[in-house]
């Protein structure tokens, strides 16, 4: 089975990070995240993927330089323009051969971290007979989503954007995962810029085409910071069987050095009395003596005495000594 994986964002969100490292290659317990994504879609039986760029795909060639991942064939399709979501699919499927061979195959969001069971998802997709379906989970507050209303039979009625109270019964939202037969790509030719969301979607309810499977599995979108600090702890806390380093036995650690619930990758330090707590630091970071960073992701430089919290520092990032940071991008990329 053929996957198209959407990679082409450009990661604003979390910048300083993405400036030296694509989204999807950024680590989510020292694993790129497209690692991991590889691994959930190859457990369900996907075997090629095709990645939707924006950009050069010389980053993805270098980190996979067999085009190989988690045991997935990788190919790429690079747009000359943003052709947003239903553009960036109907251009790589057609990359991919999918519509010519008339399969079905599978969409799935780079930024998305799940336990779902695609073998599950394909299932229900089968039976249902539905030219398309969209994985959903449920969240605390609908309000500040788009919630996806369904039958019974898990046929989609229709998408409430953010309702207010009483506005919708419903408090399941677009998972980022789709299974399609190929006949879908009739809706999305992938020659100019085209809405999966406002677009396709839609005209597929109207179709009676569309329908959506509810689980409630581990669910995250890791593509902000608040979120990308905590799909790594959310990992090592609760392994989701996967094989999870907390701390790499290549990081220096210094002995009164304090480490809680973070992820610490290769050729990181950490000095005397410095304290890493809820926070990710990614290859090559320098923590010196007593600095503090909690809530965190760090690639750079930390000085001593320094304390950040809810800040990403990236590669070229260099904290002074004594500084005192909250909420802070280093350097700001803006």
């Amino acid at each position: 089975m053929h996957a198209v994986v959407l990679v082409g964002g450009f990661g604003t969100r979390l910048r300083p990070l993405t400036l030296a490292t694509p989204k999807p290659l950024l680590p989510i317990g020292n694993l790129p995240l497209l690692e991991r994504l590889m691994t959930s879609l190859a457990k369900g039986g996907v075997t090629n993927a095709v990645l939707s760029l924006g950009f050069k795909p010389e980053p993805f060639l270098e980190a996979f330089p067999a085009n190989i991942c988690a045991g997935v064939k990788l190919t790429y399709a690079v747009e000359d323009r943003p052709l947003d979501t239903a553009g960036a699919i109907g251009f790589a499927a057609r990359e991919a051969g999918i519509h010519t061979r008339g399969e079905t195959f599978l969409v799935a969001n780079g930024d998305v971290l799940t336990d779902l069971d695609i073998s599950e998802l394909v299932e229900f997709h089968r039976s249902a007979g539905a030219q398309g379906t969209i994985h959903l989970t449920p969240v605390e507050d609908p309000s500040q989503y788009g919630v996806v209303e369904t039958q019974a039979d898990g046929r989609v009625l229709r998408f409430v954007e953010k309702p207010l109270p009483g506005q919708s019964n419903s408090r399941n939202v677009n998972a980022g995962t789709y299974v399609f037969e190929a006949s879908v790509l009739d809706r999305m030719p992938g020659v100019a810029p085209l809405s999966i969301e406002r677009a396709t979607f839609p005209e597929m309810v109207v179709d009676k085409q569309l329908f959506g499977f509810a689980t409630d599995d581990y669910w995250i979108d890791a593509g902000r910071p608040d979120t990308y600090v905590r799909a790594n702890l959310d990992l090592s806390q609760r392994k989701h069987g996967y094989s999870v380093v907390a701390v790499s036995t290549k990081a220096e650690i210094a002995k009164s050095a304090t480490i809680s619930q973070s992820m610490i990758a290769d050729d990181c330090k950490v000095g005397e009395n410095a304290q890493v707590v809820r926070s990710v630091l990614l290859n090559g970071a320098k923590v010196e003596a007593n600095a503090v960073v909690i809530d965190s992701a760090v690639m750079g430089h930390i000085g001593s005495f320094a304390e950040v919290t809810s800040c990403l520092v990236g590669i070229d990032g260099d904290v002074r000594s004594g500084a005192v940071l909250r909420d802070a991008k280093v350097p700001d990329p803006n």
